[in-house]
């Protein structure tokens, strides 16, 4: 049974998400001003904070396995640094096909002084919004099998789309994300509330 206080720290955490939503929404042009109370309102009560992602590949191996999982992905509108963290599982736009979703580990943000073991990349320092992501595989090869930030460069922050929190590989083999423990801390409520086993179990591709 959900406690009180989790239900209050959901709660607040789900006010959050619709304000940005909202405000996302209004900057683009999509609703009025009329429109934003109702639709921060809507998405409070009717919305959830969580969506279903299949993963399938080897790069994230072996936090993820490297067979197709099933995640659990806690959404986030509004990207910022004080939203995602490094050593964060990501989920975010393919760089190089936009149709297409990646997932992989947040290893930087804006301000980090980037530099290479090889020694004919010159040292550099991630620019405002910027972020760099790395594939979990150590096995793999960094520019040619990993498609991570070793192969197309930075990312934007606002290309990422949500932190990876649970993950079902089978019906009996399943588990929380390892991620940044600050975001661990702040997911524990939306997983108490949100997490639906049988649900992702049946959604599975195995």
């Amino acid at each position: 049974m959900v406690s009180a206080a989790t239900w209050i720290r959901y709660a607040v955490g789900k006010l959050q998400y619709s304000a940005s939503i909202g405000w996302k929404n209004y900057k683009g042009g999509e609703i009025t001003d009329r429109e934003l109370g109702d639709t921060i309102w809507k998405n409070f009560f009717q919305g959830k904070l969580t969506c279903l992602h299949y993963n399938k590949g080897e790069e994230m191996a072996p936090t993820l396995g490297d067979q197709g999982v099933t995640l659990l992905v806690r959404k986030i509108p509004w990207v910022d640094p004080k939203k995602v963290f490094v050593g964060d599982v990501v989920l975010l736009k393919d760089p190089i096909n936009s149709e297409d979703y990646l997932v992989r580990r947040l290893a930087a943000i804006e301000g980090y002084e980037m530099v290479s073991t090889d020694e004919k990349d010159e040292p550099f320092v991630l620019e405002k919004d910027q972020c760099w992501v790395l594939a979990d595989n150590e096995n793999v090869k960094p520019k040619q099998e990993a498609k991570d930030s070793r192969t197309f460069g930075p990312v934007s922050l606002k290309d990422i789309v949500g932190r990876a929190i649970y993950c079902l590989r089978t019906a009996v083999d399943h588990g929380p994300v390892n991620n940044s423990q600050f975001s661990m801390d702040l997911d524990s409520p939306v997983l108490e509330v949100e997490l639906d086993v049988d649900e992702m179990a049946k959604s599975h591709k195995a």
